[in-house]
């Protein structure tokens, strides 16, 4: 049975019971039957006054029970059989505002509310043939306290949405930067080796052999980089699966495929070079770990490519130091033979990969530099081997 059609049956049931006692009842006991009836209507139902939206339907609902208090002509003991249903009903009115109006509507419609619920009894006892004043306050107090309750339950349930609200915000930037660091970290590597070898091309003269090895290079590297975007995508797909304490999935490398990495950009080029990687030490580090390590060695990699891509000698170095950590430092000689690379066709491009790169290490504890080293760059990083959810170790 659908939710609004179910609502709508609950609520045609209730209103028909509350509103019996009414038909045999004097006339003027329709006042607060009907006060009660509506009341309850806007209770059950999301919109019951059909394109008024439900928190103005709220604020007519107490302006309603007030101008009742004020108007009713009959006997105070008529008041009695409806008095508790549009109590309850303005208890849930109330709480519902306060958790899901605006501030300013919360604030208006919510004390509205709460006046009609603490009036409401008076309804009763200014109506009492003998003194009133007492009686009167102890009702005021008595209806003061469960609207205390619907007032804090409302902001209480407010609060949660709001976390909740900003824990899904938050996820889905995370969600966002992630995104944008895996399509800089594989999809921007694979461009960079493209379009070097393009201008490559475009200033050496190829024979057939030579141009069939450009093409079959350029469409292995095009086709990673087409499969890293479209494991990075993936994370976009359902944008609700990303939680705090579920992050979006990205894609995991290791200590392991360093060498295939490291052999690829060398075969690409006429940089020479080398990986030095400690015996055994591959899987031996957590997976995160090893992760950013592979991370670090792809944006210096990168970045060669793009600034210093006639570099003559490349040094790759993973090592395991006291700590425990893994050290792995990137070291290349320099531009040779004049300016190259992408960053002479492309002034002002990049620069966010080493920082994105920093903030991912420093939040498993680690540090990264980068800096100058005799005529080339060197970029190092250091991790620690068991950071715990903080990043410290």
């Amino acid at each position: 049975m659908p939710d609004a059609y179910r609502r709508r049956t609950v609520c045609a049931a209730a209103t028909a019971l509350v509103a019996a006692p009414a038909a045999i009842a004097p006339p003027s006991a329709w006042v607060v039957a009907v006060a009660a009836v509506v009341a309850m209507a806007a209770a059950i139902l999301r919109r019951p006054l059909g394109p008024v939206s439900p928190v103005l339907a709220a604020g007519l609902v107490a302006g309603l029970s007030l101008v009742t208090d004020a108007v009713y002509p009959g006997e105070q003991g008529l008041v009695l059989p409806w008095l508790p249903f549009e109590f309850a009903s303005l208890l849930v009115l109330a709480g519902r505002v306060i958790r899901r109006a605006g501030v300013r509507q919360a604030a208006l419609v919510g004390s509205a509310l709460t006046l009609a619920l603490m009036a409401l009894p008076l309804r009763f006892t200014l109506r009492l043939p003998q003194a009133v004043l007492a009686p009167s306050m102890v009702a005021v107090a008595m209806a003061m306290f469960p609207a205390a309750c619907a007032v804090g339950v409302g902001l209480y349930l407010r609060a949660q949405d709001d976390h909740r609200a900003h824990a899904v915000r938050q996820a889905r930037q995370e969600q966002r930067l992630e995104v944008g660091r895996d399509l800089h970290d594989f999809v921007a590597h694979e461009l960079t080796g493209i379009l070097l070898e393009v201008q490559a091309a475009q200033v050496s003269a190829y024979d057939e052999q030579q141009t069939t090895e450009l093409l079959t290079r350029l469409e292995a590297a095009g086709l990673r980089a087409l499969d890293s975007m479209d494991h990075t995508l993936q994370t976009l797909r359902d944008p609700e699966a990303a939680t705090p304490a579920e992050p979006p999935p990205t894609q995991v490398h290791g200590l392991a495929d360093l060498p295939e990495l490291v052999d690829r950009f060398l075969a690409s080029g006429t940089t020479s070079g080398a990986l030095e990687l400690e015996p055994d030490l591959a899987g031996t580090a957590p997976r995160e770990i090893e992760d950013a390590v592979y991370r670090v060695v792809l944006e210096a990699l990168t970045n060669v490519r793009r600034h210093a891509p006639s570099a003559g000698r490349l040094e790759v170095e993973v090592v395991r130091v006291p700590g425990p950590a893994l050290r792995v430092t990137v070291t290349d000689s320099g531009r040779q033979g004049g300016p190259g690379g992408l960053t002479a066709r492309r002034p002002g491009g990049g620069g966010t990969g080493l920082a994105g790169l920093a903030e991912r290490i420093g939040a498993l504890g680690g540090d990264l530099s980068a800096s100058p080293h005799d005529r080339g760059w060197r970029v190092r990083g250091v991790l620690p081997l068991r950071p715990d959810r903080t990043g410290r170790v």
